[in-house]
């Protein structure tokens, strides 16, 4: 058996992707060897491209959306088998012994790990995961497209399905990107009336052909106005990290709406607060979800034809798919591929 690896790091905060060859990790107690087939590219990888996430140690391989398949396992991992196929997400373990965690909300987990930050992902052939963090993969998907769905998809999904929306109801899409463009799809197969919200007519084809019933261009006049004529919407998924267009979305809630952000802008949001309590609006965030969380996602992927948009690149070329993704020409999301 080969005993190398190809992978992709990033050696100090703001310097240059490195692709180098390293050992094949071995995997500890607790913990499983992934054979890395996708790893997709997001957003939050500048963290560490970038050195923005304290704590950050260097050499790090980053990546966090993973699709691939066991390839050993670890003392005391008795629930995954050679060969299984697994996803691993951005959440990376968690520590069971913290008050979230005795209370069964382990996204919560003080002391929990994001994989690609704590511990080398997926930009590599292999990588070495706690078996707390995997999800089953269903044999439905590619994985190029399940990659993809360990962040951006259980992000939106979990979003949504915990949202307090019920089916019938309108729900409100909010950007047309790598997340958005999932959340469309969601929202219409949870049965909400679902309406993308996007910049330019341009946009309007794609998000009936996603799922929307209803398209508003922003661009084109107050877009909480136009949602206010359809009756206000239950909930608005914020996909776009725009403070100010997130912030003006307040009033195209209806009463009892709620505005729920999955995705962070670098600027602070700035809401009349006579906006929320006149209606009785509220204003959340939502964080990514566990494995379980991700399992579930995947399989109501696959239940339901969610897919995401993707291109696809082999390692070698990391520099040029993370600059597509960095400078916002990515349509939709970037996918390395390893051999798949």
């Amino acid at each position: 058996m080969n005993t190398k690896m190809k992978a992709a790091q990033i050696s100090k905060p703001g310097a240059d992707w490195e692709l180098v060859e390293r050992d094949i990790p071995e995997p500890g107690a607790g913990q499983v060897r992934v054979k890395v087939e996708a790893c997709g590219i997001c957003h939050s990888d500048m963290f560490v491209k970038e050195g923005l996430w304290p704590g950050l140690q260097y050499p790090r391989v980053p990546g966090h959306e993973i699709a691939g398949r066991v390839d050993a396992v670890g003392g005391n991992v008795t629930e995954w088998k050679k060969g299984q196929r697994v996803g691993v997400g951005w959440h990376g373990g968690h520590c069971f012994v913290c008050e979230h965690c005795r209370g069964g909300d382990f996204a919560m987990c003080v002391n929990r790990k994001v994989t690609g930050f704590d511990f080398d992902g997926g930009y590599a052939e292999y990588m070495i995961a706690p078996a707390a963090a995997l999800a089953a993969i269903p044999d439905e998907l590619p994985a190029e497209e399940a990659g993809p769905f360990m962040c951006a998809g259980v992000t939106v999904y979990n979003a949504l399905r915990n949202s307090g929306a019920r089916g019938g109801e309108l729900v409100a899409v909010h950007g047309i990107g790598g997340l958005g463009h999932l959340g469309i799809q969601y929202a219409r197969q949870m049965g909400f009336e679902t309406v993308a919200l996007g910049r330019g007519k341009d946009k309007e084809l794609l998000a009936k052909k996603l799922g929307a019933h209803h398209y508003i261009n922003s661009d084109a006049g107050d877009a909480a106005a136009e949602l206010q004529k359809l009756g206000g919407a239950r909930v608005i998924l914020a996909t776009a990290p725009n403070a100010k267009a997130i912030s003006a979305m307040v009033d195209g809630l209806s009463v009892n709406g709620k505005l729920v952000v999955p995705a962070a802008p670098n600027e602070p949001l700035t809401i009349s607060a006579a906006s929320l309590f006149l209606r009785r609006r509220s204003v959340a965030g939502w964080y990514s979800g566990t494995a379980k969380d991700s399992q579930d996602t995947l399989e109501f992927s696959a239940l339901t034809g969610v897919h995401p948009m993707i291109e696809k690149y082999t390692l070698s070329r990391v520099a040029e798919a993370y600059e597509r993704m960095h400078s916002g020409k990515m349509r939709f999301r970037g996918v390395l591929t390893f051999g798949v």
